[in-house]
């Protein structure tokens, strides 16, 4: 993956491109959902972008595995976010378009993966850290709302 954007950015620089993307909502018994604290300290859902070859919702069952070291698998379609603009850290411009699944746990341990992920814990509605980023605090409204086909 690294060496796809590697040669993408190579072409293009720091300008805005379109990159797919997929996140995993994990949810558990209490109705809580998984939220992961990133190295800027903020929160957001386990996902990544997709590596190529991929389906997004294996994006978001590999991504989940390496974030969370939690086997997921992917039961609803909550939504596609992709009106939405990042910049990196390096500066690299893009528009992700992000497929948010529910995700139910099949196996495996709750743990950080030491590169990315800083705590990881469950949230009610209530309770809801500081999301790092727009797309990430509309893709848990929607996730909470409980209905399936958001698009935005």
């Amino acid at each position: 993956m690294a060496d796809y954007i590697t040669y993408l950015r190579s072409m293009v620089g720091h300008e805005k491109v379109f990159m797919a993307a997929a996140c995993a909502a994990v949810g558990d018994d209490e109705g809580r959902i998984l939220l992961q604290k990133r190295k800027s300290g903020l929160w957001g859902l386990p996902g990544g972008i997709a590596e190529l070859g991929e389906a997004l919702h294996e994006t978001a069952v590999r991504e989940a595995y390496e974030e969370t070291g939690l086997e997921v698998e992917p039961e609803v379609l909550i939504g596609i976010y992709s009106k939405y603009e990042a910049v990196c850290a390096n500066g690299d411009k893009l528009q992700p378009v992000t497929a948010l699944f529910r995700c139910k746990v099949t196996g495996g341990e709750l743990r950080c993966d030491e590169n990315e992920t800083l705590e990881l814990r469950y949230f009610s509605r209530e309770e809801l850290p500081e999301i790092y980023s727009l797309q990430h605090k509309d893709m848990i409204e929607d996730y909470f709302s409980g209905k399936a086909g958001n698009f935005r």
